[in-house]
């Protein structure tokens, strides 16, 4: 068997109407689909898929951002609930995870369904000047 990477994951709701608009209107994900019975909508999330479902357990997301701070304070303008601050969680010294010396960086934040999610991104180190 080989894995060639994640196809979806699914996110438990209580309301699925509230969390299709939270997620493609305040998050910015695009939406894919949506089936009346049973109650699914799907997201494209990068090369894998969001399935939002009540039947589902709660995961943690982690999204993909470019700038941490910058989607933190986004989701804050819309009203989100931020849990933690960009903050650096690991200095990426020997390159394990990408470029050697970048940061990685995450921020949590509650969807409209109480689910935990975090931002995630990397930035390159401070240059001395």
């Amino acid at each position: 068997m080989t894995v060639n990477g994640l196809r979806q994951v699914a996110q438990h709701v209580e309301d699925l109407d509230r969390a299709v608009a939270f997620y493609r209107d305040v998050v910015g994900l695009e939406f894919i689909a949506r089936f009346e019975p049973p109650g699914l909508a799907f997201f494209k999330l990068g090369s894998a898929r969001l399935l939002l479902e009540a039947g589902a357990p709660s995961a943690i997301l982690y999204l993909g951002v470019d700038d941490v701070t910058a989607a933190t304070d986004d989701l804050r303008a819309k009203g989100v609930t931020i849990e933690s601050e960009p903050h650096v969680i690991h200095v990426d010294v020997e390159g394990q995870f990408g470029p050697a010396g970048e940061s990685e960086e995450m921020a949590f934040f509650r969807d409209s369904e109480g689910n935990l999610v975090g931002l995630a991104g990397r930035r390159a180190p401070v240059e001395d000047g």
